[in-house]
C-alpha cells in the first residue's frame, strides 16, 4: 500500500496541472490525458491487486507479469500523457533541469538495460525479495528507467538534433533485442534460477514467455510508429541532400504561366 502513495500523489499533481492549465487554455488533448491516467491505473494494478502477493511468494511468472507493468507498460503510458506544458514547473525547480540528461537515448538506453539485467540476477533478484526496502527500490527504478528509455523515443521534451525517426525506430529494436536476450535466458535454462520460488523451471519459463511476448508486443507497435515517422521524412531528407535542385525546380504555379 505504501509503494502506491507515490502514484497516487503524482495523479494528484497532474490533475492539478491540467486545470491550471485548462484555465489558460492550454490544456493537454483528451487522449494525452487518457494515455496518462491508463498509466495509472497499470501501476495501481501491479501494486494492489494479488498479482502482487502471488508473484512475491508463490509464481516467478506472476512476478514477471508485475515488473513488466511497472517497468515497461505504465512508463510508456505516463510518458505518452506527459507535455512541455505540463512538465514546466517540475523542470523550473532547481536542480531537476539537469537531469534532462538521463532522458538522452545515449544516457536513457544503458541505464534502463543495466537495471533491467542487474536486478534479474540472482543475488539482487532474492535479497529484493527478503526485504520490503529493497523491494521498493528495485521497483522505483524499473519504472524510473523504464520512464527514461521511453521518454527519449515518445517524450514530449526536444530530442538531440540527430535523434530522427530512423535512429528512433533503430533503438526501439536495441530495445527489444536486449529484453529478447534476457527473456530467452529464462526461457531456454535448463535449471531454476531463484531457489525462492518452488515451482522450478517451468515458472521461470512461463515467465519468460511472458516477458518474451511482451517485449515484442509493444517495442513492435512503438517501432512500427518511428518507422512511418522515418519513412515520412525521407523526402524532407531528399531535399536536403539535393538543396540546388530543390531550388531550381519549379513551382506548381509557374508550370502554367505562359513563357513559363
Amino acid at each position: 500500500m505504501i509503494q502506491a502513495l507515490p502514484v497516487l500523489f503524482g495523479g494528484l499533481a497532474y490533475a492539478r496541472r491540467v486545470r491550471t492549465l485548462r484555465r489558460r487554455g492550454r490544456a493537454p488533448a483528451i487522449g494525452t490525458q487518457a494515455w496518462f491516467w491508463a498509466g495509472i491505473v497499470v501501476l495501481l494494478v501491479a501494486l494492489l491487486s494479488p498479482i502482487d502477493r502471488i508473484g512475491e511468494n508463490d509464481l516467478f511468472c506472476v512476478h514477471m507479469v508485475q515488473h513488466l507493468m511497472l517497468g515497461d507498460v505504465a512508463p510508456l503510458l505516463i510518458v505518452l500523457g506527459l507535455t512541455g506544458a505540463l512538465l514546466q514547473p517540475l523542470l523550473a525547480a532547481p536542480g531537476i533541469g539537469r537531469l534532462r540528461v538521463l532522458a538522452h537515448p545515449a544516457v536513457a538506453l544503458p541505464l534502463w538495460a543495466v537495471d533491467l539485467y542487474v536486478w534479474h540476477l540472482a543475488g539482487p533478484y532474492q535479497a529484493a525479495l527478503r526485504h520490503d526496502a529493497l523491494h521498493a527500490l528495485e521497483h522505483v527504478l524499473f519504472f524510473t528507467t523504464g520512464a527514461l528509455m521511453w521518454a527519449a523515443v515518445v517524450g514530449p521534451l526536444p530530442a538531440p538534433a540527430w535523434f530522427g525517426a530512423g535512429w528512433k525506430a533503430a533503438y526501439t529494436l536495441v530495445v527489444r533485442v536486449l529484453g529478447m536476450a534476457l527473456a530467452s535466458v529464462f526461457i531456454w535454462a535448463a535449471h531454476s534460477f531463484y531457489p525462492w520460488y518452488g515451482n522450478g523451471v517451468w515458472d521461470q519459463r512461463t515467465g519468460g514467455l511472458i516477458m518474451f511476448t511482451e517485449g515484442g508486443i509493444v517495442t513492435l507497435i512503438v517501432f512500427g510508429f518511428a518507422f512511418i515517422a522515418w519513412m515520412d521524412e525521407a523526402p524532407a531528407r531528399r531535399g536536403l541532400r539535393h538543396p540546388a535542385r530543390a531550388r531550381s525546380a519549379p513551382s506548381p504555379g509557374a508550370r502554367g504561366r505562359p513563357g513559363a
